[in-house]
């Protein structure tokens, strides 16, 4: 008796195949499906008839530049219904829902869209819109009450006066929003649980911040003013701000110490970036001497562009290190923004700078000796970084103040391990007398290593 085996029949092969698909658990599925483009996820509906509509309960859908590739011939048109249709077939509950594309900007449509998912649970929702006319985001967002996440690209954002606020929202990021102070300052507060806020490139706005939850705030625009009022939370703060001839007018009519304002309510800090303008802006202003505050857990601290020309610029970098007991890493990079600049173009400045030096005219004197004994007035003796370990200092220009500030952290940090220092491109012919200068400095750390590094 001969045996006949049907085993390579398509249509076994195929029941085969269709049993072992249709056995997958459930969230097998869906890690499966999630981690493809939605075009190639609504593809495996020809892989069975049980796999035909898998994809429709997808409770994570994302249409990017990905999925805008994959659709060949592009029109505005075909991206358009392509994403209605899938709305439309989607069974379940969505809850995430992401359009980030360049290729698109205002239209109609994505107001349905968002009607759509303001009845479908939605928890989290990005729009990154192209640049180009602005999106108004439609009133019945502010209907989505499940909203853990909400992250705006491009857009108009006027909530209306019945709004009362997202009561989960964790995560808000603006970028580039066309907003009031008064409604995003509403906004913010309204949302009690919010832990993560980025707002950036926003033009001339004057804002209080009050989130007690709040733990992650980055910061990136042309501010005239910022209060962090009830941030006590708060573990992690990055800012950039960007200048201009109106801002600059408004920094200087203003008598308000920003330090107080923007870092006196923030004791639980653990890390600090200040980019650009951050340490001129929390110059401004009169510090208290009766105000105090520890940092006890800040342990990373970054500042760029910090002017060592200006004595409240520096006297910001000493408050914030020296209110820092545990701080373990330490990285400025350095601006030069003196009078002389000004009127002297920089790559000039050094050759003229050196002539004055030689000179023994008053003018000479006035511009090359600097105040040193700011140092022991404004450096208290019993200081110490006990748990500094690392520190890197670039784009230094050589100036007094920038090597007593060397001079003082090597003094005081007995168990640092790394101080890299690296100067300007523009003083070159300075760096063998700074590192003369360096090499000298008494250092409390046996251990520390300084690091040179120039081009």
């Amino acid at each position: 008796m001969r045996w006949v085996a049907d085993c390579g029949s398509p249509a076994l092969n195929s029941n085969m195949e269709d049993d072992r698909l249709s056995d997958l658990p459930p969230n097998i599925v869906e890690s499966i499906l999630t981690r493809l483009p939605i075009r190639e996820a609504v593809k495996t509906s020809i892989l069975s008839r049980s796999w035909r509509y898998k994809w429709a309960s997808l409770t994570k859908l994302v249409f990017d530049d990905n999925c805008v590739d994959s659709l060949g011939d592009f029109t505005k048109d075909i991206f358009v219904n392509f994403v209605t249709r899938c709305l439309f077939l989607h069974q379940g509950p969505i809850h995430m829902f992401k359009l980030s594309t360049s290729y698109l900007q205002y239209v109609p449509d994505i107001d349905q869209w968002i009607l759509f998912l303001s009845r479908n649970d939605i928890k989290e929702l990005v729009l990154e819109l192209g640049e180009g006319e602005w999106f108004r985001v439609p009133s019945c967002l502010f209907n989505c009450s499940k909203l853990t996440r909400l992250e705006l690209v491009n857009c108009e954002l006027d909530p209306p006066p019945t709004f009362k606020g997202f009561p989960n929202l964790r995560i808000l990021t603006l970028h580039q929003v066309l907003v009031a102070a008064d409604a995003i300052e509403s906004l913010i507060s309204s949302c009690p649980v919010l832990e993560n806020l980025s707002l950036s490139y926003f033009d001339s706005l004057a804002m209080t911040i009050s989130a007690p939850n709040l733990k992650y705030l980055n910061l990136e625009g042309e501010f005239k003013d910022i209060c962090l009022e009830n941030t006590p939370a708060l573990v992690a703060l990055s800012v950039a701000m960007y200048m201009t001839d109106d801002i600059a007018e408004h920094f200087e009519q203003s008598s308000s110490c920003k330090f107080v304002k923007f870092l006196g309510g923030t004791p639980l800090l653990e890390h600090l970036i200040g980019q650009i303008y951050f340490t001129k802006y929390l110059s401004i202003g009169d510090y208290p001497a009766t105000f105090s505050i520890t940092y006890d857990r800040l342990k990373v601290i970054e500042l760029y562009q910090v002017s060592f020309e200006d004595m409240k610029e520096i006297l910001v970098v000493l408050r914030l290190i020296t209110s820092s007991p545990n701080l373990r890493e330490l990285t400025i990079s350095v601006s030069f923004d003196g009078t002389l600049y000004n009127v002297i173009e920089r790559s000039l400045f050094y050759d003229f700078l050196s002539l004055l030096q030689g000179s023994s005219n008053t003018v000479a004197s006035a511009v090359v000796t600097t105040d040193l004994d700011f140092w022991e007035e404004e450096c208290p003796s019993d200081c110490t970084f006990g748990q500094l370990k690392s520190v890197k200092m670039t784009d230094l220009s050589c100036v007094p103040h920038e090597l007593e500030f060397i001079k003082f952290i090597l003094r005081n940090s007995p168990i640092l391990e790394t101080m890299r220092v690296s100067p300007s491109s523009y003083v070159k012919d300075k760096t063998v007398n700074m590192l003369m200068q360096l090499v000298r400095f008494r250092r409390a750390s046996a251990q520390a290593e300084l690091i040179f590094e120039h081009e």
